[in-house]
């Protein structure tokens, strides 16, 4: 498979609408360059400018939705769309992540799970989601997850359990930080012997430079591809038969003794 990590920066200077049509540009540009592109994390507004959540909530089907959606069918790509504010109809906010086919049709939402801010920011702005999510593709089980959610390995194990490969992340991770982004986005990969594609973003969101360099991991934590700070594509191609063969060659996973089941 080929994915392609679009690794935006976020400019204060620039609306939600331009970003939008911007990043909708930039899928469509991966036509035939990629099977899969992923996004990070609240790209229309920035993961820290907390103050931009509730004017920028969008329904789950609103603008971002529609665009990406289309931007995925004319690509033809399948496309983890990172994530939006998204308010509920019952009121309230959700860090949410869009997939979709590459005929532009949802696939998957998932709301994030962890929310960061220790009790401000994300933590009190936004619910909570409860829900696990897999998408099941040709070639591979995706696993969707969200920034902070790296820090949680009972989450991937739950994915894995779910029978994904390919794990996901959406992120809008700090570059004080960044040494942290690394060294988690390799141990998910290690100790779920599957690919871990972790998009990141650029720029300053609110005042906090984020880290960038997107990465993706093979199923033994060898670094496949890493990007730099600012914005850019990385594209890596990757083998999903490998996630088998290596669960095969080296059976870690089937000596789990804490009463969870053994992975599909």
């Amino acid at each position: 498979m080929r994915a392609s990590l679009i690794q935006i920066a976020v400019n204060e200077d620039e609306s939600v609408n331009e970003r939008r049509e911007r990043v909708s540009s930039l899928v469509r540009d991966e036509a035939g360059a990629a099977d899969l592109v992923v996004l990070p994390e609240l790209w229309t507004t920035g993961a820290f400018a907390y103050e931009l959540f509730a004017d920028e909530a969008e329904p789950l089907e609103g603008p971002t939705f529609e665009a990406m959606a289309k931007a995925a069918r004319d690509a033809g790509v399948w496309l983890h769309a990172g994530s939006i504010p998204e308010r509920d109809p019952e009121g309230p906010l959700y860090n949410t992540a869009l997939l979709f086919t590459p005929e532009g049709e949802p696939a998957a939402a998932y709301r994030k799970i962890h929310r960061f801010g220790f009790d401000k920011g994300e933590a009190v702005l936004m619910s909570a989601g409860d829900e696990l999510v897999t998408a099941r593709l040709p070639e591979t089980v995706l696993g969707v997850s969200t920034c902070y959610d790296l820090r949680f390995p009972e989450l991937y194990r739950g994915l894995v359990d779910r029978g994904a490969e390919t794990l996901l992340v959406a992120a809008g991770w700090p570059e004080r930080r960044r040494a942290h982004w690394t060294l988690l986005a390799q141990a998910r990969a290690v100790e779920n012997q599957a690919y871990v594609l972790a998009c990141g973003s650029a720029g300053t969101h609110a005042g906090v430079p984020q880290a960038g360099h997107s990465i993706a991991v093979d199923p033994w934590g060898e670094v496949l591809a890493e990007a730099g700070a600012g914005e850019e594509v990385l594209r890596v191609e990757f083998d999903p038969a490998r996630v088998g063969a290596t669960r095969e060659q080296f059976p870690a996973l089937k000596d789990r003794t804490l009463g969870l089941a053994p992975p599909r």
